[in-house]
């Protein structure tokens, strides 16, 4: 599959499982297997086969910012770094289920945290963590 095919379908793919969780957000088959084990097992799958495949003689390498932008200067490493962010991303979202369910956080405010970590994970994240600590502090309270 040329590499625009397995950029869509790695997407869809990831879309998918964020879907999944929107919808199900305390569902245990959704946030442990699917979206939370399978997907992101497929899509790591995939990075190791990009990776496998495009890194061996590749320019540069992730000791400096100028090594980092000349190695993703190949489509297929490019491909293989959105698409290591799409499991990770993914997997984070259904950790952020799990303990949301966990902790009895409101359904509702947690979907307000899903888009952001799809889209920017580490302000999605950040946002989960500071809606779990302004709850804390006000269950405590």
């Amino acid at each position: 599959m040329p590499p625009e095919g397995l950029f869509s379908a790695a997407n869809m793919l990831a879309i998918a499982g964020w879907l999944a969780l929107l919808v199900a957000p305390r569902s245990r088959p959704v946030t442990w297997h699917l979206a939370g084990l399978a997907i992101p097992a497929l899509l790591s799958a995939l990075y190791a086969v990009l990776f496998a495949l495009h890194a061996p003689g590749a320019e540069g390498g992730f000791s400096s910012l100028a090594g980092v932008r000349a190695l993703f200067g190949r489509d297929g490493l490019l491909l293989a770094g959105w698409v290591h962010y799409l499991a990770f991303d993914l997997f984070l979202g259904a950790w952020m289920c799990r303990r949301a369910a966990a902790e009895g956080m409101n359904p509702w405010l947690l979907r307000l945290c899903l888009p952001p970590t799809f889209l920017v994970g580490p302000v999605g994240l950040l946002l989960f963590l500071g809606l779990r600590t302004a709850l804390v502090k006000e269950t405590r309270a």
